[in-house]
């Protein structure tokens, strides 16, 4: 049998994404919805411990104090590290070709983005309450 050179270039495995491919052809429909489900089922435990521990952060705290208590950032660094960790995870999905599992994880960073955003503007806040009314009611603005 005589040798004949292959009309093909060698390829990296899993690196074949050209357009007219399907996800189908590419072997990710099943690879990426079990990467994906597997990542969330990790995902989910820590998001609730996250939760969790920023709830059980603020059940010691005096509701009777007279000046206004600094923004606590705490909680908002631990989602705003937990955000970050997702979208890092999504973008390496996307580069390893598996769009479908990059795709929810980017979902789930930006979910996990709206509870950053919520908890820092809950401490902003805590930390900067409204003025006290005057005694009259009527601001000393509005004042003859």
């Amino acid at each position: 049998m005589p040798f004949e050179p292959s009309s093909r270039l060698p390829r990296l495995p899993g690196k074949d994404c050209r357009p007219g491919q399907s996800s189908d052809s590419r072997r990710d429909g099943f690879a990426g919805g079990s990467i994906s489900l597997i990542v969330l089922l990790v995902e989910i435990p820590v998001a609730f411990l996250l939760g969790l521990t920023s709830v059980i952060r603020g059940w010691g705290r005096a509701d009777g104090q007279t000046a206004a208590p600094p923004m606590d950032l705490v909680p908002v660094l631990w989602l705003g590290g937990f955000t970050l960790g997702v979208l890092v995870i999504g973008v390496i999905f996307l580069h390893a070709a598996h769009p479908f599992a990059g795709a929810v994880q980017l979902f789930v960073a930006a979910i996990a983005l709206c509870f950053t955003i919520a908890a820092w503007h809950n401490q902003y806040e805590r930390a900067h309450p409204p003025p006290l009314p005057t005694e009259t009611g009527i601001p000393p603005s509005a004042r003859r």
